[in-house]
């Protein structure tokens, strides 16, 4: 069994075989209508391609162009529009802190939650309490505070999407980036 993609098949040159066709030139003007024949032959005159633009129109609208260059160009902004979506799936990343944390150690969460801010991704920030700490919540909303102050830059500025709240022993919330205009 052979499982080959198939090959995309534009209609372009001797494949159009229409007993008659609306041509546009090279330039982009209107050049009327005439049979698939005469077009070819113009076509072949300017030593470009004819391709068939829409036929499904009445009558079918051929164009005269360099074929190779419009292909490669049709290429180039699928794989932009392939990039672009990419772009815009942003992924949650996940940062736990604790309250005995110190302050280099911060320093660092805080570098690498930037990095995946400036990503395009989200952040999900956690303070987690142990033990006895459950005692001190407002020392792990402090904490949490401060590590929100520190993602922030002044050409970026982090934004809650998902307000700070306990549920357990963390106190979480998502960080997001505010999106460059």
């Amino acid at each position: 069994m052979d499982r080959r993609p198939q090959k995309r098949f534009d209609p372009i040159n001797e494949h159009v075989r229409y007993p008659e066709v609306m041509v546009i030139g090279p330039d982009g003007e209107n050049l009327g209508r005439m049979s698939s024949r005469q077009a070819n032959d113009l076509a072949r005159n300017y030593d470009l391609d004819l391709f068939c633009v829409a036929p499904n129109a009445n009558p079918p609208v051929c164009k005269i162009l360099n074929y190779g260059k419009y292909r490669f160009e049709q290429q180039k902004n699928e794989r932009q529009q392939r990039k672009n979506s990419k772009a815009a799936q942003s992924q949650l990343k996940e940062v736990q802190l604790h309250i005995a944390i110190g302050e280099h150690d911060l320093q660092t969460k805080a570098k690498h939650a930037r990095e995946f801010l400036e990503d395009g991704d989200k952040v999900n920030v956690r303070v987690v309490l142990k033990g006895r700490e459950m005692a001190h919540k407002e020392l792990g909303e402090e904490l949490f505070q401060r590590f929100v102050a520190l993602l922030s830059t002044q050409e970026r500025p982090a934004t809650m999407e998902k307000a700070p709240s306990w549920e357990g022993k963390c106190y979480s919330s998502i960080v997001a980036s505010k999106a460059k205009k």
